[in-house]
């Protein structure tokens, strides 16, 4: 089953009550919509048209048609760690379900904020049996410098390539147009470690014990992310009805 242009998919289970609980003051989209509200204020309303063109695009990309969704067999993987260590999918499921995050890199913000947001909530996933691991493209030294800067404690993994991100069917070449803007900014090449300019989708998954995806947030735009809570929510959702 292959998800809806914008929309999230989630197991049989209504996580309204749990966005009622959750005041928009305390979560991570009221931080995300400041942080857009911030840039919109600052930024030229050339610049924003343009960013806002280059989301319509991923959207017609056919990104979120590709990207894997719920019922669907996650890929197994191993990636560098942070510190260099190799972590593998495999070894982690045989410890209960596992958060997949994939981010855009360090030099987001608003992938650095959903990192914190995971952080605060990190020993809530542990609590539930998960363990959390964010991927970005970005080499290690990166990914390291990511996790330093932002107090991770959670595996933060280089996907090189985006091999990982392409096989959860969430990459995206990005726009000429863009490029053109981001090439005088940064180095997205030396952070990558090589000149494609293809970035994962800021997705989302929920994996259980036997490797199946129970929960996924894709969107086209950037700064739209899975609510802590409701990932949260779809990982207690798989323990036993007796240990809930």
């Amino acid at each position: 089953m292959k998800l809806a242009m914008g929309m999230i998919v989630t197991m049989t289970l209504a996580f309204s009550a749990v966005a009622e609980e959750t005041t928009k003051e305390d979560s991570l989209r009221a931080e995300l919509e400041a942080r857009s509200a911030e840039f919109a204020a600052a930024a030229p309303a050339e610049m924003i048209a343009l960013f806002e063109r280059g989301i319509e695009a991923v959207g017609g990309s056919g990104v979120l048609e590709d990207a894997l969704s719920v019922g669907d067999e996650a890929p197994d993987f191993t990636l560098p760690g942070a510190t260099g260590a190799e972590v593998a999918l495999a070894d982690l499921l045989e410890q209960g379900p596992v958060v997949v995050l994939f981010y855009r890199g360090g030099w987001c913000p608003y992938c650095n904020i959903q990192l914190q947001a995971m952080q605060r909530m990190l020993p809530e996933f542990e609590a539930a049996g998960a363990t959390l691991v964010a991927i970005s493209p970005e080499l290690p030294d990166h990914t390291l410098d990511t996790a330093q800067k932002e107090q991770l404690s959670f595996e933060v993994l280089s996907d090189a390539g985006n091999e990982v991100a392409r096989a959860f069917g969430v990459v995206y070449p990005l726009p000429d147009f863009l490029v053109e803007v981001f090439r005088p900014r940064f180095d997205l090449a030396e952070r990558h470690g090589e000149d494609k300019w293809e970035l994962p989708l800021a997705a989302t998954y929920v994996i259980n014990a036997e490797g199946e995806i129970t929960y996924a947030f894709v969107d086209k735009d950037y700064r739209k992310r899975a609510e802590p809570s409701e990932v949260l929510e779809a990982v207690k959702a798989l323990a036993p009805e007796a240990a809930r």
